[in-house]
């Protein structure tokens, strides 16, 4: 499966296809023939830009005709991940989406971009379909005519940074009958700063918060993640990665940061959690706030390190002290992921909890010559639980955009931790055995 350098490309007088409208796009699968106003796409419709949508990364499908009643049902469906993207400029889309559908029962996760987790384990009965929304943000790398967002080599094939949206259909069963995508420019949404613990990894199988953390949200409500692995406080700043946020950010929005762990391998006259540390978050504050948005600090959440006793060893320093006293002198909600963190690894221990983290033996993935022992990020699993400890955090602190939490979303104890064999996603066609950066 071929992956596609794709951020870097701009597209003079960009346009859509003849068929868009402002009022959004529609899609029906399985089918040759749609009503007016709606795109038939088959199971050999092929992305490209010149179409502006279809089957991306040489995804294959198989379309199935099913009845329910009198009714005949359309779709696509496979066992295997495919992927479906939409040439579309930067901003918020509500995406509706038909499920299921087939003669058999099917069980449909669906991720967005650079694998955000946006439905899990959607499950359909034989002949039934079932209608789920949400609010997804897509963005490029481009700050205006003739500044960009200076990513780094590794970032040129993310989805996030290219001029499309890309869905993925995975699971058991995975199965597709319509896509409708509307524009929303009055969503709040919440943008995420930080490193390799918050990022949307693109590669299984690594993972950060951030990209968990659209699944536990109903339509809506947009996330924003602009995190970047090996990235401090300072050099999300000078990467523009920041400016470019700026850009984007209104009145009502939310911007979270949660830095450290870089930071604190930085040296030079004025480094440290007490300078420039401090000092490029109350940047963030004051940007923020300029704009009427609303800065929320997160502390980093520890590295797996254990004494003799079970007990998690700080190894961050003051770095989480002076995000928590930074927010106590600007008023601005805290998330304390650090003192979250501690009790949640205390909970799993020092052998359980591997299985949060990327340890994995030799030959586990393709490519994989050595086992892989990394105690600072996340697989599936741990990233979801870090993750349900920010939505705990985000409502301890009575944060408005709770409001959008889907229904059956319960209240976390990070000493009462989720089992790991109850929580589990299908593995991404992609997969890497590479550290992000800043390990």
């Amino acid at each position: 499966m071929k992956r596609f350098s794709l951020c870097c490309i701009l597209f003079a007088g960009f346009s859509l296809f003849s068929f868009a409208q402002s009022s959004g796009w529609k899609f029906s699968f399985g089918t040759s023939k749609a009503k007016k106003g709606v795109k038939a796409v088959s199971a050999s419709t092929a992305y490209s830009d010149e179409l502006g949508y279809g089957f991306d990364f040489e995804t294959h499908p198989q379309e199935f005709t099913a009845a329910n009643g009198k009714k005949k049902l359309t779709g696509c469906r496979s066992d295997k991940p495919f992927y479906f993207s939409v040439k579309l400029p930067e901003g918020n889309y509500d995406i509706k989406l038909v499920l299921g559908g087939t003669n058999e029962p099917s069980l449909t996760t669906v991720r967005a971009e650079s694998r955000r987790l946006m439905l899990a384990h959607i499950a359909t009965a034989k002949g039934k379909t079932t209608t789920q929304s949400f609010t997804v943000n897509i963005r490029n790398a481009r700050i205006n005519d003739s500044v960009s967002v200076k990513i780094k080599p590794r970032e040129k094939a993310k989805l996030n940074w290219d001029d499309k949206l890309t869905l993925e259909f995975c699971d058991r069963n995975a199965a597709v009958s319509s896509i409708e995508i509307t524009p929303n420019t009055t969503a709040p949404t919440i943008f995420l700063c930080g490193n390799s613990t918050v990022v949307d990894q693109d590669n299984d199988p690594w993972c950060g918060w951030g990209q968990m953390f659209p699944s536990f949200f109903k339509k809506g409500v947009a996330i924003a993640n602009y995190a970047e692995s090996g990235e401090a406080a300072n050099t999300f700043i000078s990467a523009r990665r920041l400016e470019k946020l700026l850009t984007k950010i209104k009145k009502g929005d939310f911007l979270f940061m949660e830095f450290g762990h870089n930071d604190q391998k930085q040296k030079g006259e004025g480094i440290g959690p007490w300078g420039s540390y401090q000092q490029s978050l109350q940047k963030y504050i004051d940007e923020a706030r300029k704009r009427g948005a609303f800065p929320v600090i997160v502390t980093s959440m520890h590295r797996r390190n254990f004494d003799a006793d079970g007990k998690v060893i700080n190894t961050l320093g003051e770095y989480p002290e002076a995000a928590r006293q930074l927010a106590k002198k600007n008023n601005v909600p805290l998330i304390d992921l650090n003192a979250m963190s501690k009790i949640l690894y205390e909970a799993w221990g020092p052998e359980q909890s591997v299985k949060a983290f990327v340890h994995y033996k030799a030959g586990t993935f393709a490519g994989q010559a050595n086992d892989l022992a990394d105690n600072t990020h996340f697989n599936a699993y741990g990233g979801y639980e870090l993750s349900k400890c920010i939505v705990e955090g985000c409502i301890t602190n009575n944060l408005d955009f709770i409001k959008y939490l889907r229904p059956d979303n319960e209240r976390f104890d990070p000493a009462h931790p989720d089992a790991f064999e109850s929580v589990s996603f299908p593995l991404s066609p992609f997969t890497t055995v590479e550290k992000p950066d800043g390990n």
